[in-house]
């Protein structure tokens, strides 16, 4: 593995000698841009693996993107070889048609320090709840974002994320399927405590989320990426592009649905994605990404 390697598959053409938050900032944003959220090997037939060269080979190399386990094991490899104090952490995410926590640790997160103070350094969520900079860890207090305001709360050592939301303004709603997107005005993210936690305390999660029948990963093909200024997605056959605070504090959020022989050069173009093995588009799930 090899970090300039690592930093070409970013377009990171930036100094990192500094430990300091410009530059944390910098790699992040570039790899949010450049490497998908995306679970697609589930649907092609092949299987995620939590090994660090693997990833790498995945994510590097073949130029695919991966889910949290895979995004922020690659993130915390490449931070740790700059010289950055890197933690990992776990998190329960938040489903709300259940209006309830996930029982087991299911997402992966790190925690990293610096000048003394804590960031939360996430790569790996996705869709519209995708961090687009380090957060501090402080609880109550409201941080601005592109994507939104992003704000912590903590109770008896338990720390809270959850995202301010904007209204959307979606021109052809006669495809849209948003969940309660008027009526929510906050949306939880997940839980997490900042016990640290090791790779493999993972494993029975990463394995869980790609097989049981009941998961989100099964039940829905994904992939998004983050633009210069909003996000894309395709989840299924459905393409959304989002344009963040597009006019008066509202997103522009227009959606298609794709046939299935578009489905593999939008992969290429949008998300400059390109699958070994055949892709089979899946949306059975009513849970909501958005």
């Amino acid at each position: 593995m090899d970090i300039k390697e690592y930093f070409a598959r970013i377009s990171y053409q930036g100094s990192y000698d500094k430990l300091d938050l410009a530059t944390l900032t910098d790699i992040f944003q570039h790899h949010i841009r450049a490497v998908p959220f995306e679970n697609l090997s589930i649907h092609c037939g092949e299987s995620i693996e939590l090994d660090l060269e693997a990833t790498y080979n995945k994510i590097v190399r073949k130029k695919r993107g991966g889910w949290c386990m895979e995004n922020n094991h690659l993130l915390s490899w490449v931070l740790k070889t700059l010289g950055y104090d890197v933690t990992f952490l776990g998190s329960k995410v938040y489903f709300p048609e259940y209006d309830a926590y996930a029982e087991e640790i299911d997402h992966l997160l790190l925690k990293v320090v610096l000048n003394d103070k804590s960031y939360i350094v996430d790569g790996g969520f996705g869709m519209v709840y995708q961090l687009w900079q380090p957060l501090e860890l402080i609880p109550g207090t409201d941080q601005l974002q592109t994507p939104g305001i992003f704000r912590f709360l903590e109770e008896n050592g338990i720390w809270y994320l959850e995202k301010v939301k904007r209204k959307q303004w979606v021109p052809n709603q006669s495809v849209s399927t948003f969940h309660n997107v008027d009526k929510e005005v906050c949306r939880r993210v997940y839980l997490f405590t900042l016990q640290p936690r090791d790779i493999e305390e993972f494993r029975a999660s990463n394995t869980h989320l790609q097989t049981a029948p009941d998961s989100l990963f099964v039940t829905k093909s994904i992939c998004s990426l983050q633009t210069a200024d909003g996000i894309r997605a395709l989840v299924g056959w459905k393409l959304t592009e989002i344009k963040y605070n597009y006019k008066d504090n509202m997103d522009l959020v227009e959606i298609r649905m794709l046939a299935d022989e578009e489905i593999e050069k939008t992969l290429k173009e949008k998300f400059n994605i390109t699958l070994d093995k055949k892709f089979v588009p899946i949306n059975t799930s009513r849970l909501s990404l958005f």
